[in-house]
């Protein structure tokens, strides 16, 4: 007999073993594809996100999405994905930067047992520098996908946190991104007045066959320097925190939260996006890609998203614009996108002095 929540016939989670060995330090070239040179954690992602949409698990099935390169310097990427726009399940209302987990509302705690698809598990080891033992990170699927493995990235739902990012949750996230081989899998997450759709705690994992110009462009260092960036040339102004590899994902999440819980104390909702990319001072700095995490302040949006041309949330502030219209998709111009996206930001003099701030508490 199925177990409760579970149709007969619904697969199980593989579970996924993973150590050093297992990340991919340096990405395959671009080609627009996230199956042809996967690593072995894309080939279980795909695998099983393929299957669970043959099985009709999914509110809709995923065609191939046209995209464009807008044209302009900030070389946004657009996409229509109609169906996502008439389909999706209808985001919760927000009402607070600090709204509690509500039982009553849909949360993850009701996926079926066969829209989990991965339990992600550090391996251990022995001596003082080994990791410590955490609990699985499950990869469920977005049943409303912007692209194809489009997932999220679950800590112990049975806890019932809201949607206020952790540190944890955020590390195992930054090495699910190692985990893959493909230079567009990118991790982000969308807090509370900030177009969170759900509030209970998770992290969205997708594949944009795109570079994105946040990946390259050179940072402005904040005073004290050291550990905190600004990124302006790019669609969005936003913080940029870096580490060269995996010995440096435990201080950068730690160091992306507390920044995040500054901006909650001051009233800000924000958002963050994860990816591959060049140290803070660009590819002329020599050396190879590691991990850029991306942090947005902006003023919060509470109620039910708005009915807009486009909702900016993660993807939009980092130059990716998933678009529910075939006239928007046409028409749009980079100059009307930007308009749209930043109207959603502080302005700069605001965020120059909130970045100052926020360098001198990651250096106290």
């Amino acid at each position: 007999m199925a177990a409760a929540g579970e149709e007969p016939g619904d697969p199980s989670p593989e579970d996924f073993v993973y150590g050093e060995e297992d990340f991919v330090l340096q990405a395959a070239g671009w080609d627009g594809e996230p199956g042809s040179a996967p690593s072995r954690f894309d080939r279980a992602l795909l695998q099983s996100w393929d299957d669970r949409m043959e099985r009709g698990l999914f509110r809709y099935r995923l065609e191939p999405l046209p995209t464009r390169v807008l044209p302009g310097p900030m070389r946004l990427v657009a996409q229509l994905n109609v169906q996502r726009g008439t389909e999706r399940r209808p985001p919760q209302a927000v009402r607070s930067l600090r709204q509690p987990f509500d039982p009553r509302a849909f949360n993850f705690t009701r996926l079926r047992p066969g829209e989990v698809l991965l339990r992600l598990r550090r391996a251990g080891g022995a001596g003082p520098a080994a990791p410590a033992a955490r609990d699985p990170l499950l990869v469920a699927i977005n049943a409303s996908p912007l692209v194809r493995g489009h997932v999220l990235l679950l800590a112990e739902p049975a806890r019932r946190l809201p949607q206020a990012l952790t540190a944890p949750l955020l590390r195992a996230g930054l090495e699910a991104a190692l985990l893959s081989a493909h230079p567009g899998f990118r991790v982000g997450f969308n807090g509370l007045g900030g177009c969170a759709s759900v509030n209970h705690l998770h992290l969205h994992g997708f594949y944009v066959g795109r570079p994105l110009l946040v990946e390259s462009a050179p940072a402005q260092e904040l005073r004290p320097p050291g550990r905190l960036g600004l990124l302006r040339a790019v669609p969005a102004p936003a913080f940029l925190f870096y580490a060269a590899g995996p010995a440096g994902l435990e201080a950068l999440a730690r160091d992306v939260c507390r920044a995040a819980e500054r901006l909650t104390d001051a009233g800000l909702a924000y958002n963050v996006f994860a990816t591959r990319g060049d140290p803070p001072e660009g590819a002329a700095g020599g050396g190879g890609r590691g991990l850029r995490v991306l942090l947005w302040a902006r003023r919060p949006s509470f109620g039910a998203k708005a009915s807009e041309a486009f909702n900016v949330a993660l993807c939009e502030l980092a130059g990716y614009l998933p678009l529910p219209a075939a006239p928007l998709f046409r028409d749009i111009t980079e100059a009307e996108a930007l308009r749209a996206i930043r109207e959603h930001l502080l302005p700069e003099p605001e965020m120059l002095r909130l970045g100052e701030e926020l360098a001198r508490l990651l250096a106290g």
